[in-house]
């Protein structure tokens, strides 16, 4: 796909992935030192300000993001930080503990089920507008992970909830929207609730030249869930015994080993930008990127 035709077919695009929106809301390789990766800087009280640009899809990807699932928690044999098979739609031995944990009934099986599930994180292109702590980075292109909390905010402003508000793409040059970071601390996490989006207006004038070489500088976002980045269920299942202490098949029993609180683990070890969420149940596995497949045959 050529720049002209993907300016062309922004629009359908833009259909395209609010109809991906409500596929993630029916079911609702880290980043590490990877110096392609933008994280905004807080100050000593936990608050920061950036403003960044959603940028499109590259050319042979259809999505301007990709979701992954991983687990991160401390069992009595160490730390179990993992990517999940199931943000490919395969099975995984995480998942199918907690299942088990969880169809227990029995309440402390599925308070160790909330603190062990996965966490859901997206990666996308972004273009950094503003960063008052590091300028040097404006301008440039950046991948940029971040949770369920600001993905919400992208869907809001593509499917408002009122009649007095227009969708917006915020993955579009023409049409999008800056986004504002805005981060606070609130009772000891890491919060984005002031964060929004700016009014619509075309990225750098909505010159054709410049924004296509800005497009031709993104990251491939299919690596990030290429086969490199997952073990397989045989590795993982290994390292689940070995954090959980236990040999063979596993047992959905009451555990009194000590676990990390979720919020604690996710700032200190996943490196994760925003605060994951949990649900009232562990998710299943056919919960899946399934669509990737169904895209990429049309």
């Amino acid at each position: 796909m050529s720049f002209a035709t993907m300016k062309k077919q922004r629009q359908s695009n833009f259909s395209r992935l609010n109809d991906e929106i409500d596929k993630l809301k029916s079911g609702e390789k880290r980043s590490g030192d990877d110096d392609r990766f933008w994280k905004p800087e807080i100050d000593k009280t936990g608050n920061g300000y950036a403003v960044i640009r959603f940028l499109p899809p590259i050319e042979g990807e259809d999505l301007p993001w990709v979701r992954i699932f991983n687990h991160g928690f401390k069992g009595p044999g160490g730390w179990y930080i993992e990517n999940s098979l199931t943000t490919v739609g395969k099975t995984d031995p995480m998942s199918e503990y907690n299942s088990q944990l969880w169809n227990s009934g029995i309440e402390a099986n599925k308070d160790l089920a909330r603190k062990q599930k996965r966490r859901l994180s997206y990666i996308s292109n972004i273009v950094v507008v503003e960063d008052p702590k590091h300028p040097e980075n404006e301008g440039k292109v950046f991948l940029y992970k971040f949770g369920k909390r600001i993905f919400d905010k992208v869907n809001d402003l593509m499917s408002p909830q009122f009649e007095d508000e227009k969708p917006t793409n915020p993955f579009d040059f023409w049409e999008g929207a800056n986004f504002k970071l805005k981060i606070r601390k609130v009772e000891g996490y890491t919060n984005y609730d002031k964060s929004e989006f700016a009014e619509p207006v075309p990225f750098m004038g909505g010159d054709d030249v410049a924004l296509e070489e800005v497009w031709k500088m993104q990251f491939k976002l299919q690596d990030f869930v290429g086969p490199d980045n997952f073990k397989t269920y045989e590795e993982l299942k290994a390292r689940l015994e070995k954090v959980l202490n236990v040999d063979g098949d596993f047992t959905a029993q009451p555990s009194s080993a000590e676990y990390d609180s979720p919020g604690e683990a996710i700032q200190s070890i996943q490196q994760t930008n925003d605060v994951a969420e949990f649900d009232s149940a562990p998710p299943s596995d056919g919960d899946t990127m399934s669509y990737f497949a169904k895209l990429a045959n049309e």
